[in-house]
């Protein structure tokens, strides 16, 4: 299915990522780019080397029309739920940027509530380039997070794993207990704190 864009002039892209993990906040980006700038090469972050998304997120970041992180921390995912945590990332996203967008699209099955027109897109980060520039800033952000977190707390694996709930992580959360940048409501975190 071929996506069609609505008809706006000023259309953010918005994508998440570290749903899944045990560890850290869950990073979201909003993006417009800019038509008269465009970058070649955005796709789904997840289906890039790490090389290529370091080189495309340099590029988004200086040809974008504009572009806004937002984020959730484990304690807000904690009280909230992830679900309801990730919307409120997305909506500091967007709210973030310096241009207001007449439109937004947004990756996954639902929307966060904004003051403008959205629609989400399922896949969207394979179809929509806003939404693939999105998932690129979100994802090499959270990815060097993760990297600063494993100097800090060596011995968990965080570079490697990026805190998603890998054989390696439940070993070492098991073995060390968790941090406390851990999602407390986490049903393996809950287990390594005795609460589950």
């Amino acid at each position: 299915m071929d996506f069609v864009y609505p008809q706006a002039n000023l259309i953010a892209g918005v994508d998440e990522v570290g749903r899944g993990p045990l560890v850290g906040a869950v990073v979201t980006a909003a993006v417009i780019l800019d038509p008269a700038k465009p970058i070649a090469g955005l796709a789904d972050s997840k289906k890039l080397t790490e090389k290529r998304r370091e080189a495309l997120y340099l590029e988004i970041k200086e040809k974008a029309l504009c572009w806004s992180l937002g984020r959730a921390e484990p304690e807000e995912i904690d009280q909230l739920n992830i679900l309801h945590a990730t919307m409120l990332a997305m909506q500091r996203a967007v709210e973030g940027l310096a241009v207001t967008p007449d439109y937004v699209l947004i990756d996954g099955n639902r929307c966060p509530a904004l003051t403008m027109p959205a629609q989400a897109i399922v896949k969207g980060d394979s179809l929509v380039a806003e939404i693939s520039a999105a998932s690129i800033l979100a994802k090499v952000t959270r990815d060097r997070e993760m990297a600063e977190l494993d100097k800090q707390f060596p011995g968990y694996g965080f570079a490697q794993h990026k805190g998603y709930p890998t054989a390696l992580h439940l070993e070492k959360l098991a073995s060390l207990g968790a941090t406390e940048h851990h999602r407390k409501s986490f049903a393996p975190v809950k287990r390594a704190l005795g609460l589950g």
